[in-house]
């Protein structure tokens, strides 16, 4: 059975051409395999010191025409480059993901269920019932002893409804840009979408659970001390203190 919509997957890189081939050749195979062949893989990369915008450009085992590559020489930034891609996205729905295999690839699959069920956006999940975290090495579990404390502040001071503030993992129906776009600088971005998602009570939601495992290679953009954490920390507290003040 054909698939009702094609799809859009942006990846947003930074150093990471150790894995960027590997990253589009399985999330390619598991479109594919799910039926989903009317794709593009748009790599929206801020000009790697590593060429990883070269090295996707040159993946084998994938239909070059449905590779699009972005080398974004100004306005760096996690969040500007997601919403390049999604600006670039020629398909229905947009997936964005870490490029860093710790969200799996053939996970995507279950969100495009989820939409052809009549949501509007679907996240993948570590906190839900069922998901997960089997992440280790540098940083690895203070980072997750931080991320675990800040999704619960988060659903403190705003809506518990919701679990996973610090996914970035999610597939979304392009209508929905139209009312809600991407806002900040890095990953404090996600907590202010999907929390103004919900609260216009406008476009079904859901979680599904995942495993979040560790990166192939390469280095951690969050951080691998608790010092560089609190940089990027205090910026998801003033997002939670707005929007909870508009409340």
């Amino acid at each position: 059975m054909k698939n009702p919509f094609g799809v859009s997957v942006v990846m947003p890189t930074y150093n990471e051409g150790g894995h960027i081939q590997d990253l589009i050749r399985e999330t390619a195979n598991a479109l594919l395999d799910a039926g989903y062949d009317n794709y593009e893989i748009i790599v929206s990369d801020d000009d790697s010191p590593d060429l990883t915008w070269k090295k996707a450009s040159e993946t084998s085992g994938v239909d070059p025409a449905r590779i699009k590559v972005l080398r974004r020489m100004e306005n760096h930034g996690l969040t500007a480059s997601i919403r390049d891609g999604i600006q670039s996205a020629k398909h229905e729905v947009v997936v964005w993901m870490d490029c860093d295999f710790s969200h799996p690839p053939e996970k995507i699959p279950q969100m495009l269920y989820m939409l052809g069920e009549g949501y509007d956006v679907v996240v993948n999940s570590r906190y839900t019932i069922g998901g997960g975290e089997d992440r280790a090495g540098k940083g690895g579990l203070l980072q997750l002893f931080l991320s675990k404390l800040l999704n619960w502040g988060v659903r403190f001071m705003l809506t518990p409804s919701f679990s996973d503030y610090t996914s970035g993992f999610i597939a979304v129906r392009h209508k929905v840009f139209a009312e809600i776009s991407l806002r900040g600088d890095y990953g404090e971005y996600f907590v202010d979408f999907i929390y103004r998602v919900i609260q216009s009570h406008r476009f079904r939601v859901c979680e599904l659970p995942y495993l979040a495992v560790q990166r192939r290679s390469g280095e951690s953009k969050t951080g691998s001390n608790f010092f560089q954490y609190a940089q990027r920390g205090w910026k998801y507290l003033l997002v939670v203190l707005k929007l909870r003040l508009k409340k």
